[in-house]
C-alpha cells in the first residue's frame, strides 16, 4: 500500500484527516479519493470532522461523557464562527479554513441531532427520524457541496440525496443498533419500511431530475451516494434484508459503480 503523503495532498493536518477518515468512514474515504485533488482538500476536514462527530456518542457507555464529547466539537464550531484563534487540532484547525458562518450553523445542527445517539430513547415519531436523517446525513452533503461552490438553488436537491443517502446508512445500521439496546426505527414492520424505502427513491429521483441545478464542480459532495439506491431498493423488495443486515452489495460492484458515478458526475 502507498504511504499516505504520496497519494494526499502535501497538508499534515490534511494527511490526518484523510488517514482518520480511512479508518472510521472508508466509503466516504473512497468517494473523496475519487474526486479531484482539489476537492479533496475541503471534503478532507468535513467528513473527518463528520466522523468524528458521528463516533463520539458511541466510544463510551456512559451517555453525560458522549454529551461532552459532543459539546467539544459544538465548542470548536463557536471559535470558528466567532472569527478568533481555533484551537490546535488535528481537524478543527482545517476545519476553521473551510466553514464560514452558515456552515457552522449547519454542522451545529448537525451535532444536536447526534445527541440520539447518546441515549437509549427512541425516535419520537416519523417527523423526529426525518428530521434526524436531514441533519445528519443532509447537513453534511449540503455543507461539502456549498464549499465546492453550490447556491441555495441546489439546497433543497442536495437535501433530497442527503436524506435518501442517511436513510440507506441508517438501515444498514439497524442490525448493529438492536444489538446495543436501541429501537431505531419509529415502525419496524414490512410494509412501513418499504414505505421509508419508497420515499428516499422519490427523494433521489426528484435529485436526478434537478441534477442540472447543481454545479458540475460541487456534483462530488454527492458522490458518497453512489450506491444509496441500489441499498434502498434491495431494501424496498425485501424489507427482512434489514434486520439481516444484507443491505450491502458486492464490493465488485460497489467498485464499479463508484468508477461509473465519478466518471459521470451523476449519482
Amino acid at each position: 500500500m502507498r504511504s499516505i503523503g504520496s497519494f494526499y495532498v502535501n497538508n499534515d493536518d490534511l494527511n490526518a484527516c484523510a488517514d482518520l477518515l480511512r479508518r472510521a468512514d472508508p466509503e466516504r474515504f473512497l468517494a473523496t479519493m475519487a474526486a479531484p485533488v482539489a476537492a479533496r482538500k475541503l471534503l478532507f476536514p468535513l467528513y473527518a470532522f463528520n466522523a468524528e462527530v458521528v463516533r463520539a456518542p458511541w466510544v463510551t457507555e456512559e451517555s453525560m461523557i458522549a454529551e461532552m464529547r459532543l459539546q467539544w466539537w459544538r465548542d470548536v464550531l463557536e471559535e470558528i464562527r466567532a472569527g478568533g484563534p481555533v484551537r490546535r487540532h488535528e481537524v478543527a484547525t482545517p476545519l476553521g479554513d473551510v466553514l464560514d458562518d452558515e456552515a457552522t450553523g449547519l454542522l451545529d445542527d448537525l451535532i444536536l441531532a447526534r445527541r440520539w445517539d447518546a441515549y437509549r430513547d427512541p425516535f419520537e415519531d416519523a417527523a423526529a427520524f426525518d428530521d434526524y436523517l436531514l441533519k445528519t446525513s443532509g447537513h453534511i452533503m449540503w455543507t461539502c457541496a456549498r464549499a465546492l461552490g453550490a447556491d441555495n438553488a441546489a439546497q433543497a436537491t442536495v437535501m433530497d440525496v442527503g436524506y435518501a443517502h442517511g436513510l440507506g446508512n441508517f438501515l444498514r445500521a439497524v442490525p448493529a443498533l438492536e444489538q446495543a439496546g436501541r429501537i431505531p426505527l419509529v415502525d419496524g414492520r414490512a410494509e412501513a419500511v418499504k414505505d421509508l424505502t419508497k420515499e428516499a427513491l422519490r427523494r433521489l429521483s426528484s435529485a436526478r431530475l434537478a441534477r442540472d441545478m447543481i454545479p458540475a464542480g460541487a456534483r462530488v459532495a454527492l458522490l458518497p451516494a453512489w450506491k444509496t439506491s441500489a441499498v434502498l431498493h434491495r431494501a424496498m423488495d425485501r424489507p427482512s434484508r434489514v434486520g439481516q443486515g444484507a443491505l450491502d452489495i458486492s464490493p465488485m460492484r460497489s467498485r464499479v459503480m463508484l468508477m461509473a458515478r465519478a466518471g459521470t458526475g451523476r449519482w
